[in-house]
């Protein structure tokens, strides 16, 4: 297949499944048309990159994204309050260095947020701390006083 193609059907492929998972028009936000796809040994797309900077990997097991820090910070405008998870001022410094945000320390929350999903994690003044999967609801996440909330994955002070 000619290579400009190929990239157009990977460009569109991306771009359709950040649509699903993050809404529709994600997928603009997120990877702009010069964005780099690297396939795995089988072929498959695994990772996006852009200038340098990893956005994204795609997930064998379900074929939806895990995102980078950089690829949050591409999409945190977009996104509003969805899919984000406010964290108090005193676990902040934790969970920009990757810790888990415990039940506790959530502020706010997505009631949309189920658990799996790939949530941003901010502060109470709306920095981006930190990039996760969601372990609870939206709903527990504020009910709960105990238990992890949101597994990070990469904090902003790792970037």
């Amino acid at each position: 297949m000619d290579p400009e193609v190929q990239r157009e059907l990977d460009l569109r492929r991306l771009r359709a499944i950040a649509d699903y998972q993050f809404g529709p028009g994600a997928g603009e936000a997120l990877f702009p048309d010069d964005v780099e796809v690297i396939r795995g040994r089988t072929g498959r797309i695994r990772h996006v990159r852009y200038k340098g900077l990893l956005l994204a990997t795609l997930r064998a097991s379900d074929g939806l994204f895990s995102l980078t820090i950089h690829g949050a910070r591409r999409l945190e405008g977009f996104l509003g309050d969805r899919h984000k998870v406010v964290v108090s001022e005193e676990a902040a410094p934790f969970v920009a260095r990757g810790r888990s945000v415990f039940a506790k320390h959530v502020l706010r929350a997505d009631p949309d947020i189920r658990p799996g999903d790939e949530v941003l994690v901010v502060g109470p003044d709306g920095r981006l701390l930190a990039v996760g999967k969601a372990l609870l609801t939206g709903r527990e996440m504020l009910f709960f006083r105990r238990g992890v909330a949101v597994k990070v994955r990469a904090g902003s002070a790792e970037s």
